[in-house]
């Protein structure tokens, strides 16, 4: 187990490496930069070059990398061309609100798909089954924007209340803050949670159709404790793998869900730092979410062995 952990953490490191490089040559090649943000097209020379060199600009990309890579490694973030603020605290700050939104989109999801799943596997061509699915294809077509555009538009239609336009922690206030956060999370959900019961639905039935889950049934036992005494473990593992990419899609769903909601997070704040260019708070976003996604894995890979001993991870 320990050598295992250790190479996954070097290939990490060098995921996140390499994701980095990836970033900042992409950031570089996108038309215009912070200065003419700052000055316009048609700004003082001296001008536009004295801030060039403040930022580092005027260096060759190879050390602007070399120089934000270094500051990373000791722990330093940078700070924020744009904010003058330091950048590790801009995305401690937003991280907490995305990570809200994520853990309670993904807990949602798993309590409405999961069993929505099951019911529809164990009556495989019932009204239920058609009904399940009906739902599982809508959510699947529906892209997120849309879903949290129209219940947005019809609650606040249908009752005239709407969300509050400024966030409130769960510290200040619990019942502002789900307030706030409900809409974003039911938007996010319902993709989700079509995803998971279309997932275990197959996979349900696939291991319905196993010659000891066969078996089983032939000898009088019913489906109902088939599925417990045996589907369900064999589910349980590739359900987890599947859980882990959800969450990986609900980090990237957040971004447009957190600017139609007004929402603070990680993903408002990285489109706000596209739109300024500012690399430094770009740059540092990206990394985590690299580094969220690595956590993620790792950490499924991890469960295998809590679900089922008998899988080994070396």
């Amino acid at each position: 187990m320990a050598v295992y952990l250790i190479k996954r953490l070097a290939a990490s490191v060098l995921t996140a490496l390499l994701a980095s490089i990836v970033v900042f040559l992409m950031m570089r090649s996108v038309p215009g930069d912070v200065v003419g943000q700052m000055l316009g097209q048609t700004s003082d020379p001296v001008a536009t070059q004295a801030l060039r060199e403040f930022f580092g600009l005027d260096q060759p990309a190879w050390r602007q990398y070399l120089g934000w890579l270094s500051r990373v490694v000791s722990g330093d973030l940078g700070t924020s061309w744009t904010r003058g603020q330091p950048v590790g605290g801009l995305i401690g700050s937003a991280l907490l609100v995305t990570l809200q939104l994520s853990v309670a989109t993904l807990v949602l999801a798993t309590a409405i798909g999961v069993p929505l799943g099951v019911v529809a596997a164990m009556n495989e061509g019932k009204l239920v089954d058609r009904a399940i699915q009906s739902f599982t294809l809508l959510g699947l077509a529906a892209p997120v924007f849309w879903v949290g555009l129209m219940l947005l538009v019809g609650i606040s239609t249908a009752t005239g209340w709407s969300p509050p336009l400024l966030y409130v922690s769960p510290a200040q206030s619990l019942r502002e803050n789900l307030s706030i956060m409900a809409l974003p999370i039911v938007s996010l959900a319902v993709l989700q949670a079509a995803a998971y019961s279309q997932f275990v639905r197959q996979s349900v039935v696939s291991a319905f159709s196993d010659d000891y889950v066969r078996t089983a049934v032939a000898k009088g036992m019913t489906r109902n404790v088939v599925f417990f005494r045996h589907v369900l473990r064999n589910v349980a593992i590739p359900l987890v793998t599947f859980m882990g990419l959800i969450l990986v899609q609900i980090l990237g769903g957040a971004v447009i869900i957190e600017s139609l909601f007004s929402l603070p997070g990680l993903g408002r704040l990285m489109l706000s730092a596209i739109e300024t260019r500012d690399y430094p708070v770009l740059q540092g976003a990206l990394l985590i979410v690299v580094v969220l996604a690595m956590a993620v894995n790792l950490g499924v890979d991890m469960l295998y062995r809590v679900i089922d001993p008998r899988v080994q991870v070396g």
